[in-house]
């Protein structure tokens, strides 16, 4: 396994953030990158969204945990140091890596236990049924959580690196923007709505609305669900919160647009998702974002030649056979050459493009993600 570099390299930032298509491999880069950096010898704090089963167990992650874990690196150290080359008496250091599996509903219970006016407002959140669905099941929230975490995790001075894994491409952008999004839905009129009486009072409702409360308390009398009633508990319970939900918005927004964040596109070689990738850049753009660097994982290793192969000495079928196969392989190398011509094309010229060989397995231990990493060690250096 190898990687290339396709043009000058990012500098290194304290905030990396692995963003890309479902299936690319995105979610292995960033843990190759946290395993690289950790070795590197730096304090290492890494949380990922919905690792595959094989990185759990390589990081030693307990998916029921909101914790972070220590991720034991002393074999893999010593490894290292008889693998790298340096000076005569000279030792690398490894520093500190932990990871985490985010839970959104111990992040955000955690969140009301910290901003709560009141014990009284606190326990009436965590216990409102409206809460708990809410906390446990919508992907927004999920979103928003994420981007708690990560402020939480920023906020520790011992923490040198920090490395995000995120949602597939399709919901990065929601959770890029969720801060911003959960803000607009605590301040709309739907939370008005459906908020207590006295509120009602004193901003008016138009006919529609109460026409809506009237649907609601039909609703709730047939059902016997007092839904209507457990909503304005939630959203009362809410009062004098608000200011703290904006204050850490803002800061996340700023966080992943500022000079300490590197935004890093992992995509494959197809001419699909080379294509989908820059869709996906593009609504960066669009939304302020620009990628620091693009990783183009399991880019397909070059083959010898057909004259190699005729020269090889190998009785007639199999060789045909080996042919053939050489024939299939060429052509989709020239496939990938297609996407990569039009990655090139498309990005801006200072971007930096890094290639990662196509491995026969995704890495499953800490070793192969550490033989990965070095290969990506140009995102983390300066």
């Amino acid at each position: 396994m190898s990687a290339k570099r396709g043009r000058s390299g990012a500098p290194g930032r304290r905030l990396v953030v692995c963003l890309g298509l479902g299936g690319v491999g995105k979610t292995t880069i960033g843990a190759a990158l946290g395993v690289a950096a950790a070795l590197g010898g730096a304090n290492v704090d890494m949380m990922t969204i919905d690792p595959a089963a094989r990185l759990l167990d390589a990081l030693n992650l307990d998916p029921t945990s909101a914790d972070l874990r220590e991720v034991d690196l002393g074999k893999l150290a010593r490894s290292e140091n008889d693998d790298e080359p340096r000076a005569r008496g000279q030792t690398l250091r490894p520093g500190r890596l932990r990871a985490l599996k985010l839970d959104a509903k111990h992040t955000f219970d955690e969140l009301v236990k910290r901003y709560a006016p009141s014990a009284q407002a606190r326990d009436a959140i965590l216990e409102n049924r409206i809460y708990r669905g809410l906390s446990a099941a919508l992907a927004g929230v999920a979103h928003y959580m994420a981007i708690e975490r990560v402020l939480e995790l920023c906020a520790d001075p011992t923490a040198s690196v920090i490395v995000l894994d995120t949602p597939p491409a399709a919901a990065a952008l929601d959770f890029l923007d969720a801060p911003n999004r959960l803000l607009d839905l605590l301040n709309s009129r739907a939370i008005g709505l459906l908020g207590s009486p006295r509120t009602f009072a004193r901003r008016g409702l138009r006919m529609v609305d109460l026409v809506a409360r009237a649907v609601l308390r039909a609703f709730d009398r047939l059902t016997g669900l007092h839904l209507l009633g457990d909503v304005q508990t939630f959203i009362t319970s809410f009062a004098g919160m608000y200011g703290g939900f904006a204050e850490r918005a803002e800061r996340g927004r700023n966080l992943v647009r500022s000079t300490e964040a590197t935004l890093v596109v992992v995509t494959t070689p197809t001419l699909e998702r080379v294509q989908e990738a820059l869709e996906f850049i593009q609504s960066l753009r669009k939304s302020g974002l620009e990628p620091s660097a693009v990783v183009v994982n399991r880019v397909t290793k070059e083959l010898p030649g057909v004259r190699e192969l005729e020269r090889s000495g190998l009785p007639e079928p199999l060789r045909r056979k080996v042919e053939q196969n050489h024939a299939e392989y060429a052509a989709l190398r020239s496939r990938e050459g297609q996407g990569l011509a039009l990655l090139r094309r498309e990005l801006h010229a200072k971007t930096p493009l890094l290639f990662v060989t196509n491995l026969e397995s995704e890495p499953s231990t800490l070793a192969e993600l550490a033989l990965l990493g070095r290969a990506l060690r140009l995102l983390l250096h300066a």
